[in-house]
């Protein structure tokens, strides 16, 4: 009896961590999370922004390692790569199991996505045009953000087709594999070839190993740290590390597995990176100073209205055009299940930018912390009208569809 009563009262916490993390990976969950984390950052911006500002920027990290980073690079750079681990996982589910494994079901999304990262881009460059460094912005409303999108469609729109949940998924899937892109590429400062190679080839083993079906946290978990490390060091962003380890892992099971590595991973790691990796990002990232002055400043910064052009307009835009035009082409053919009115709301919930348009802003405008904050008072607000409108109709289409049901 005694044993009993001093094993109890761990016996509830195990039991309600694992409520916790199975909570978190459902999308209404983690997106909440995100949204309350960014409230608090804001919140502590604008009543004590000095002791958030040394927060946000303390420095730790062994030095002779070239590690010694302020926290908002440590969020970036190290948390965030997790959540860009889960979005390869993501991709290659997608590739191997999901739409973009029939040409002819991933022509609609792998369309509307691209064109989705394309017109947004244009549209920016056209508003900011003349603006001495503005050119350095146009990738920022490129993206859409998997977690809050899914979160809202969840929320407003369960009783929608599920053929439009998976539009958006895997349309927001290409655009992460697309805007990882775009960081290694452009993003990519002070060249280490030499440590790049080394992060590539470790990265290599990793796959092989995989691939051979070798077993042991012990094996990959040093792997994936040394991979991150040496990306890190290469001058490629680290979060391009994180989608290439999820592009390599298994994603089949094998004799004797219940489940693939990847599924695995998912079932693991995804609480970790919705529950904290990403509202951390999130509290470093979103705590902006909002005065009257700054706000209204915001009005004639036309790297600013780009953004949010960028994500409310362009994102609508170029995703629907984008899915229209390759059914008008032939090249797609738009489920039975849904109406182009439902398509239309899904769009206008692509320009939910908010994570990678954040990671973006920072990597394009990282000298110049007044930029940095107006571009993310731009993505905030962007995000926010893009969330709002995009519910509304949703909402209306849940009520035409049930409606509809009805009437049969």
């Amino acid at each position: 009896m005694r044993r009993a009563v001093e094993i109890w009262p761990f016996r509830p916490s195990l039991r309600y961590a694992r409520q916790l993390a199975e909570a978190l990976r459902a999308e209404t969950v983690g997106g909440v999370v995100m949204l309350l984390a960014t409230v608090a950052a804001l919140v502590w911006a604008n009543v004590s922004t000095d002791s958030y500002e040394a927060l946000r920027n303390a420095r730790f990290g062994p030095d002779f390692l070239h590690l010694d980073m302020e926290l908002y690079k440590w969020v970036q750079n190290g948390l965030l790569t997790v959540f860009f681990f889960i979005a390869g996982i993501e991709v290659k589910e997608e590739f191997v199991h999901g739409e973009l494994a029939q040409l002819r079901k991933a022509a609609l999304p792998i369309v509307a996505s691209i064109a989705g990262m394309v017109v947004p881009a244009l549209i920016y460059l056209v508003v900011s045009w003349g603006v001495p460094g503005a050119g350095r912005g146009w990738a920022i409303p490129t993206a859409t953000d998997i977690a809050f999108a899914l979160a809202v469609l969840a929320v407003t729109a369960s009783a929608l087709p599920a053929a439009l949940r998976a539009f958006l998924l895997t349309s927001a899937v290409v655009d992460d594999l697309g805007a990882i892109t775009v960081i290694a590429v452009f993003f990519t400062r002070n060249l280490n070839l030499l440590a790049l190679l080394a992060g590539v080839a470790v990265i290599a083993l990793y796959g092989l190993l995989q691939a051979r079906r070798v077993r042991g946290l012990w094996i990959y978990l040093p792997l994936a740290l040394l991979a991150w490390y040496l990306v890190e060091i290469s001058g490629v962003h680290a979060t391009v590390a994180g989608v290439a380890l999820g592009l390599m892992t298994r994603v089949h099971s094998g004799p004797g597995e219940e489940s693939s590595p990847a599924e695995l991973a998912d079932h693991y790691i995804r609480p970790f990176s919705a529950g904290f990796a990403v509202p951390v990002f999130a509290f470093v990232s979103a705590g902006v100073v909002l005065s009257a002055g700054s706000l209204g400043a915001m009005a004639t910064d036309r790297v600013v209205l780009g953004v949010i052009a960028g994500l409310v307009v362009g994102k609508f835009l170029g995703v629907f055009g984008g899915a229209w035009l390759a059914v008008r082409l032939g090249l797609a053919k738009l489920s039975d299940e849904l109406h182009w009115r439902d398509m239309a709301a899904v769009s206008i919930l692509a320009g939910i930018g908010f994570t990678v348009s954040l990671l973006i802003g920072d990597l394009a405008y990282g000298d110049d912390p007044g930029r940095v904050d107006a571009v993310t008072t731009g993505v905030l607000l962007a995000s926010l009208t893009a969330s709002v409108v995009a519910a509304v109709l949703l909402r209306v289409r849940v009520r035409n569809h049930l409606s509809a049901q009805d009437d049969v």
